[in-house]
């Protein structure tokens, strides 16, 4: 017998591979080192949750309607955020009218959920997100239809959030592949152009251009003409992030093989071709990871126009708690906004997730 064979035969059996046993060997145990993380873990875990626990749902007295009751529970002051939660989400939008913000908050969450999902990937998808934008703008001003015309200076809350983000990862994305396509470019002014800009902008801080666009742009502008405030806000989102994708897609763009940019010249495809059905796809699919921290990085920068007098998210809940019988309520109010930013940025990360598994099942075996 082969001594090969024969020492095989004498090694013990291999240790299961499936099962509850095989994942956690695999997932948690498999070194010492992560044996040793696992524990800690766990460890950290069984102080957290019970305490946590507690402080929402065993000690808040469910039934108290003041903040001397709720101080008096120790707990989490639910009472609070079901007195507040409509200023939180709506900010000074008219109360009796919180139903056109909520209603517009819907169909921007569901015109974005279609966008996710691939069977909707047709050119009706454009049509159906004019005919969303329409809507929302419809019902967030008013002013037709028999609806109260509200100004957008009153806008605030989530609703706000969403337009300031969706807005701003619309337009920046296409704005910053120009800028990738025009850094790479082989005409010199264009790419100096480009060049410049993209140093100039990831080189100050968002908050910067938020002050420039509020306070030193209308400076610039011609007498007797103005840009809305919220408008300004939203192109200085807007021309930050574009920056950030535009670096992004330039690294997505350089790790490409030279042979994919030869192999589309050699069949006879325009520029435009080969950067639409071949070479811009492939990059994209690569860089998927940072754009989508890109995108949530946005979401999050949303509340930094606060400093310039708009009414976000964030503003909304500093609102709520400068109500005089609700004082000292602060981790309530910023515990509730920041479920809502954890929910919208996971989501997106689980999302980008899936995206990237369903791209790669060509490339694994």
């Amino acid at each position: 017998m082969d001594t090969s064979i024969q020492n095989a035969a004498d090694r013990p059996p291999p240790k299961a591979g499936t099962g509850v046993l095989g994942w956690m060997h695999e997932r948690l145990f498999s070194s010492p080192l992560n044996a040793i993380l696992t524990v800690l873990a766990l460890w950290l875990l069984l102080l957290a949750v019970p305490a946590l626990i507690e402080y929402l749902f065993v000690r808040p007295d469910f039934n108290a309607t003041t903040g001397a009751e709720c101080h008096a529970s120790g707990g989490y002051c639910w009472a609070f955020i079901a007195e507040k939660h409509r200023l939180i989400l709506f900010g000074i939008y008219p109360y009796d009218e919180q139903w056109r913000p909520l209603l517009a908050s819907v169909i921007l969450v569901g015109v974005i959920v279609c966008s996710c999902i691939r069977w909707f990937w047709k050119p009706f998808l454009g049509i159906m997100w004019v005919v969303a934008l329409v809507l929302v703008g419809v019902l967030m001003w008013g002013g037709v239809f028999g609806l109260t015309y509200v100004e957008n200076s009153r806008w605030g809350g989530l609703p706000l959030t969403l337009i300031l983000s969706t807005f701003g990862i619309a337009f920046a994305f296409p704005f910053g592949l120009l800028l990738a396509l025009g850094r790479r470019s082989h005409m010199p002014a264009a790419k100096a152009v480009c060049v410049i800009y993209i140093e100039l902008i990831r080189g100050v801080p968002l908050v910067s251009l938020l002050f420039m666009s509020s306070v030193m742009l209308p400076l610039f502008l011609p007498e007797g003409f103005s840009i809305d405030k919220l408008l300004r806000a939203q192109i200085a989102i807007i021309l930050f992030a574009a920056a950030y994708v535009a670096e992004t897609v330039r690294g997505g763009l350089q790790a490409m093989p030279k042979g994919q940019f030869e192999g589309a010249e050699s069949i006879g495809l325009s520029y435009w071709q080969q950067m639409r059905k071949i070479i811009l796809p492939q990059a994209l699919k690569i860089v998927i990871p940072p754009l989508v921290g890109i995108f949530i990085s946005l979401f999050k920068d949303t509340s930094l126009v606060v400093i310039i007098g708009i009414f976000d998210l964030t503003q909304a809940a500093k609102a709520a708690v400068s109500d005089a019988a609700w004082r000292g309520f602060s981790t309530e109010s910023y515990l509730f906004i920041a479920v809502i930013y954890f929910i919208f940025c996971f989501s997106i990360s689980r999302y980008s997730m899936s995206l990237e598994r369903q791209l790669d099942q060509g490339q694994h075996r």
